[in-house]
């Protein structure tokens, strides 16, 4: 349902609004993070509802699977951080509660293991790592972890993400768009079929999500003026003052604001505070201090085949079809279209399937690079259970196809989070992979593990919503094989 413009917040000039702010805090505070960090043995869990939560961290590991022996495992890896792929927005949210029950349940008989053999286990945050745009099970997944796992002492809600343009400004987001912030609620992403919304201020978002359940003068903000004037010390004791199971909203437009955040959530948190975070990509990186590390590029990654390389397209948010264009229009991939009305019909489906498989082979075999792309026009049904049901077949397609291929790809680039999920977990058997960084803002590398199909592929999980209309082209062309010339394959 399209949402309707609420003319209290309008789009604003972003370089004006900008300058209008306080000016940053002043005080370098990430190497005091890390050192809290590693002082106070604190370990972050991120259950991420699609892969590309990963894409501001580095040198950290990524498990799509939570059994009690794999969290303990984990719990006992010396990284100060592990992601848990839950892929939980391509599914309902019935479904998607009773996942997190099963990790939260799971996790409890780790500790108590740990703890019964002798192990001291970390102290562990749990963050729910969602869509920058506000699309995800909330506060269905909340509420589970609540359950299982609280009491909160609060919930913190923080969908800032520096490299999508995703900022906060007096409780309202706002995604920026060239020169503007426009209110998220007059987006696109406010129309998705299954999450969508019409509140673009972040307290009456939550009264609206939770069907008023929680009202919006209940929740509790930290505004600019507190991280930027004030400081940590205040964000502590604003905290302590915080009522016991309340929600907050936490506004940011740089990264120094959210560490301001985190230096206050610290002290808090050692004080014996336990809170829970629903938040954007860019928290997880604030709240480990992790230092900046150059973008990573062609030359620095290892290939070890030399047949053409596969990218899969299957987000269909504008973003992703601007830059599927220009892709195309570089002519320098094979395209291969994968209509979704033939998927949609259970006559037509496996014929498509293989006629796609045996063209794929073909062009990586010749060492031609190939963008596999589902049809452009959007299918909708009446429903959020019977779009997400249109997805799954969508997705079920794709991970077919990618299980079919009878050579290892140089690279393989996955567009949009439950199609780089679903190949990542269903097409490649990834159990454990790591994060080696960014190849664009905001676009994460894998290097997948032994257990997986292709063992050491350079994997690349795109974002839908993330990057210019050129992103798709350039990391594809900073993939390509030295004989490609002038961007066509001779």
């Amino acid at each position: 349902m399209p949402p309707e413009t609420d003319t209290r917040f309008p789009p604003l000039q972003k370089d004006q609004v900008l300058a209008s702010l306080p000016p940053i805090w002043p005080e370098e505070l990430a190497e005091g993070i890390r050192d809290a960090v590693r002082q106070g043995a604190r370990k972050l869990m991120v259950l991420d509802d699609d892969p590309t939560g990963t894409q501001t961290v580095y040198d950290i590991p990524v498990i799509t699977e939570w059994s009690v022996e794999r969290l303990e495992s984990e719990l006992q890896d010396s990284s100060t951080a592990f992601y848990v792929l839950t892929n939980s927005r391509s599914i309902s949210e019935t479904d998607a509660v009773a996942l997190h029950q099963s990790i939260a349940a799971n996790l409890r008989t780790a500790v108590a293991r740990l703890e019964a053999a002798g192990v001291s286990p970390p102290t562990l945050s749990i963050v729910s790592r969602s869509d920058s745009t506000l699309r995800g099970h909330f506060p269905a997944e909340i509420d589970a972890l609540q359950a299982a796992l609280g009491p909160y002492d609060a919930v913190f809600l923080i969908p800032y993400f520096a490299a999508g343009g995703r900022l906060t400004i007096d409780d309202v987001h706002y995604v920026a768009q060239g020169d503007w912030l426009l209110p998220a609620a007059m987006t696109p992403f406010a129309r998705d079929a299954v999450f969508g919304y019409r509140s673009s201020h972040l307290r009456e978002w939550i009264a609206e999500k939770t069907a008023g359940r929680v009202s919006a003068d209940d929740v509790a903000s930290i505004g600019l003026d507190e991280l930027r004037r004030a400081g940590p010390a205040t964000v502590l004791q604003r905290l302590r003052e915080l009522p016991a199971g309340s929600i907050c909203v936490v506004n940011a437009v740089v990264e120094r604001d959210l560490e301001v955040f985190v230096r206050g959530l610290l002290d808090a948190e050692a004080e014996g505070r336990r809170y829970l975070f629903r938040t954007a990509a860019s928290f997880v990186a604030a709240r480990l201090g992790l230092a900046p590390r150059p973008l990573l590029d062609g030359k620095t990654l290892q290939f070890g085949a030399t047949n053409g390389g596969l990218t899969v397209v299957g987000s269909y948010v504008p973003c992703s079809s601007e830059q599927l264009q220009q892709l195309l229009d570089g002519e320098s991939v094979v395209p291969i279209e994968l209509d979704v009305p033939s998927l949609l019909d259970v006559n037509r489906r496996e014929e498509t399937e293989r006629a796609a498989t045996t063209d794929i082979n073909r062009h990586l075999g010749a060492s031609r690079d190939v963008v596999l792309y589902t049809s452009r026009q959007l299918i909708t049904r009446a429903g959020a259970e019977a779009n997400l049901e249109t997805g799954r077949i969508v997705s079920e397609a794709i991970v077919r196809i990618v299980r079919r291929l009878d050579l290892p790809p140089r690279y393989l680039i996955a567009k949009g989070g439950i199609t780089s999920s679903d190949v990542a977990t269903r097409a490649l058997g990834v159990r454990r992979a790591l994060v080696l960084g960014q190849i664009l803002p905001g676009v994460p590398v894998w290097r997948l593990g032994p257990e997986t199909a292709y063992p050491g592929l350079p994997y690349v999980v795109f974002p839908g919503n993330v990057g210019g209309p050129d992103a798709l082209a350039k990391v594809v062309a900073m993939f390509q094989r030295p004989e490609a010339e002038g961007g066509k394959w001779t």
